[in-house]
């Protein structure tokens, strides 16, 4: 069987889900991170929360799984 991934970076947290070819969710990961505002109406977020979020999403769906990496056949990401 085939699997896809999507990976939605928010934010607030990047939530992972692994889905089957048929369209079922398998199952989904969300790793949080924060948000700074250093003054008023600011706001920041550190690019490097953003990747470490999506690298463990991904390992945590394959893991969560069992579905080997090498079934999956497309991923797609939003932010």
């Amino acid at each position: 069987m085939k699997y896809l991934i999507g990976v939605d970076i928010g934010t607030s947290g990047t939530k992972t889900v692994l889905f089957n070819e048929t369209g079922r969710t398998i199952c989904a990961a969300t790793r949080e991170y924060p948000m700074f505002q250093p003054h008023n109406g600011w706001a920041e977020q550190e690019p490097d929360d953003w990747w470490n979020a999506a690298k463990e999403g991904l390992q945590a769906v394959l893991h969560q799984s069992g579905v080997d990496a090498s079934c999956i056949c497309g991923i797609g990401l939003s932010g």
